[in-house]
């Protein structure tokens, strides 16, 4: 039982640290290359801080784990608007100014409530995996076009300083980019076996595990990149972040994990989980788009309303581990 443990632990401490120098090393060298500030921002920094949502998803549905890949992609949405929006925002109100991010949001929703179209049938097969990634490539076309039209919406400053607050050569980007990416799958393997190991010894499913240690361990970087946006003022990139993680895990993570091993869905993801995740994205986006004439922004008592909601729905699961539960 030690060594699993040891290996969730070392697995997620050399996640978060390979995620970040994947992010800054992709994010300069894009740069470098000539992509647009809000391009960068919207899909190398938004996209990939789900870098280890995707790694971990894909080695858990290769090794015949397809319940750790599921409740890592929508537990991770839970875990990127309940405790890192909501506890952002109980640090510092964020107000909303990106037009872009304004345009996500409905995405986002629609895309959501796809999703329990899909969870109905019982089963994510290869169709609706093939599926989730089509209506993916189609968003990053859309996302493209719209930057092009709109170069200096309000995202696309936040991203310029936060670029220029990790300055790298195009060599060292290039360098970064490719160790981190190496050491996201390594980090991933390790913590997929001790995540596994600590389920089965507890004798509760890779789901529940999945929905909560793997969720809070591959959103590290996304807390880390909000939590250091937030203190240079970019709350647009905060918000930003959050969107395009819950869109990539959405459509991209689920998606290349049930394309890989088709992935049985209990009744409980989607009266449970998915209810939850998609409470929570209807709330995030009624409190960032405004209501009668309110300007768009999240405030600490909305920040932590999320945050309490996150909180009992963690409760609730870790009760169910004690009770032995394998939902």
């Amino acid at each position: 039982m030690i060594l699993p443990v040891l290996a969730v632990v070392a697995g997620l401490v050399l996640l978060m640290w390979s995620a970040e120098r994947f992010v800054d090393g992709a994010a300069s060298t894009s740069s470098h290359l000539g992509l647009s500030p809000l391009l960068i921002g919207m899909l190398v920094i938004g996209f990939g801080t789900s870098a280890p949502e995707l790694v971990v998803s894909v080695i858990a549905a290769a090794q015949d784990n397809p319940g750790l890949a599921l409740g890592n992609a929508y537990g991770s949405n839970i875990v990127n608007i309940g405790l890192i929006l909501g506890l952002v925002a109980l640090i510092s109100p964020l107000a909303v100014h990106s037009s872009m991010i304004r345009r996500e949001l409905p995405i986002l929703g629609g895309v959501t409530l796809l999703s329990a179209l899909l969870l109905m049938g019982g089963v994510l097969g290869r169709f609706e995996g093939a599926l989730l990634l089509l209506i993916l490539v189609g968003f990053m076309g859309f996302s493209i076009w719209q930057a092009l039209k709109m170069p200096d919406d309000a995202m696309s400053a936040d991203t310029e300083q936060d670029i220029a607050s990790h300055p790298m050569s195009l060599r060292a980007g290039l360098v970064w980019t490719l160790v981190g990416l190496l050491l996201l799958v390594v980090s991933s393997r390790l913590l997929v076996w001790g995540a596994v190991s600590i389920a089965q010894s507890f004798g509760v499913s890779d789901l529940i595990i999945g929905l909560t240690v793997v969720a809070v361990g591959t959103s590290l970087p996304e807390l880390a990149s909000s939590i250091s946006a937030l203190r240079r003022g970019e709350h647009d990139l905060v918000l930003g972040n959050v969107v395009g993680s819950n869109l990539f895990n959405t459509l991209g993570v689920v998606g290349l994990a049930s394309l890989i091993t088709p992935i049985e869905v209990a009744s409980e993801v989607l009266w449970r989980d998915w209810t939850l995740m998609t409470a929570m994205t209807a709330l995030m986006m009624v409190f960032a788009l405004g209501w009668r004439g309110r300007a768009g922004r999240i405030n600490r008592l909305e920040g932590g309303v999320l945050l309490l909601m996150y909180l009992t729905y963690t409760g609730f699961m870790i009760s169910l581990v004690v009770q032995g539960g394998t939902a």
